[in-house]
């Protein structure tokens, strides 16, 4: 079994951290590579025989419309249009922006028909493949280790799939748990290759085959070119100071949070005890109340109707 290497988050190991914006393009620019990450993922008939990399930048339909620019974003030979996006980071439009981007997508094919009068609008399908370092969605407890998820538009009522063609699918890192041993199936070792190989030193028995193989010796960092190794290192510091910021931030928010907790319980006590004191002042004037209108009772003088009865249930 593979040793670890002994360090904290992000340690400099021999392999390249594929989670960098270099080591994620470094990995799957290998079109080898990313043909056997995307037909473990996706669900295509056939699997994907041959791919081409597409300009990951598509400009907008003017000039004040803002320029798309994808991660990754390649087509098969059969006309499937795939986006590859690593997203370390959550943020409040994730899922906003993944649509957005699908829908680039389908309008490019429509604007590369203009000026055809016989286009019916068939369309070619369109996957949105991302691999993210947080978690996408709330699971039950027994759903906590499911890390894949596949999402498509369907009818609310029975769930049926409406539009086969658009397909998002969601590889969430934080929920892989799984140790070598426990690996079952090629998903399985890509996830644990995403997630843990900054922290090996070599590769590890459930991997030994061609493919796992090429790509550890691509990712040796001493295999790298001087000018690689200048921008993995430019890679690296940003995803550095990204983590360092994001972790500032939720120390900032969790003591926010704190001091907001703290405030409401303080008030809750506050007004708890205002309650318990009026209450307990409202008792007394109460039972000071019921002891005169008794001792009134029994001079006969009581303006009460049915004083008696009333004092001596409120002394009781």
């Amino acid at each position: 079994m593979a040793k670890r290497v002994n360090t904290l988050d992000e340690p400099d190991g021999k392999y390249i951290n594929p989670l960098t914006d270099f080591g994620f393009k470094h990995i799957f620019g290998d079109k080898e590579l990313l043909i056997d990450f995307l037909n473990a993922v996706l669900k295509i008939k056939g699997d994907i025989i041959d791919l081409h990399y597409d300009n990951p930048e598509i400009p907008g339909s003017s000039e004040k419309d803002r320029t798309t620019i994808f991660d990754l974003y390649c087509t098969t030979g059969s006309g499937e249009s795939i986006i590859i996006e690593m997203q370390n980071q959550s943020h409040t439009y994730f899922v906003d922006r993944i649509i957005y981007y699908t829908s680039r997508l389908i309008q490019e094919q429509g604007e590369n028909k203009k000026g055809d009068e016989t286009w019916n609008f068939e369309l070619n399908p369109v996957y949105s493949v991302n691999i993210v370092n947080f978690k996408v969605r709330k699971r039950k407890k027994k759903q906590a280790n499911e890390y894949i998820s596949y999402a498509h538009l369907s009818y609310d009522d029975d769930k049926q799939v409406v539009y086969e063609k658009l397909s998002f699918v969601f590889l969430e890192l934080p929920n892989f748990k799984k140790k070598e041993h426990e690996l079952d199936g090629n998903i399985d070792k890509w996830m644990f290759t995403l997630r843990n190989l900054t922290r090996l030193n070599n590769l590890p028995d459930a991997l030994r085959n061609r493919i796992f193989e090429k790509l550890f010796l691509k990712a040796e960092i001493a295999k790298l070119t001087k000018e690689e190794r200048k921008k993995y290192n430019q890679s690296l510091k940003k995803f550095r100071e990204m983590n360092l910021a994001v972790r500032d931030r939720d120390l900032i928010i969790r003591d926010i949070k704190r001091d907001r907790d703290l405030k409401i319980r303080d008030i809750k006590r506050d007004r708890d005890l205002k309650i318990r004191d009026r209450d307990l002042l409202i008792k007394n004037k109460d039972q000071r109340i019921a002891e005169l209108e008794y001792l009134l009772s029994l001079n006969g003088v009581s303006q009460l109707k049915n004083g008696e009865n009333k004092t001596k249930r409120l002394l009781n």
